[in-house]
């Protein structure tokens, strides 16, 4: 199973990695980060297949996928 690691302090809640996941794993959250964003989180992390392009398309490489 891959696993996500995102840097929640440095996520500005852009979106664009929840819209490129194919698998739907990863929503925007409730949390807010010291920036005053809400910040993304694996909410379905069994469903990610570690394609990576949540961490390709992250205009600030707050994703890290392992496989």
């Amino acid at each position: 199973m891959a696993k996500l690691e995102i840097s929640r302090e440095s996520c500005k809640s852009c979106g664009l990695c929840v819209d490129v996941c194919p698998r739907q794993v990863l929503e925007i959250g409730e949390g807010i980060n010291k920036k005053g964003y809400r910040y993304v989180v694996d909410a379905r992390p069994e469903s990610c297949i570690a394609c990576c392009m949540c961490a390709q398309v992250c205009p600030d490489c707050v994703i890290e996928v392992f496989k």
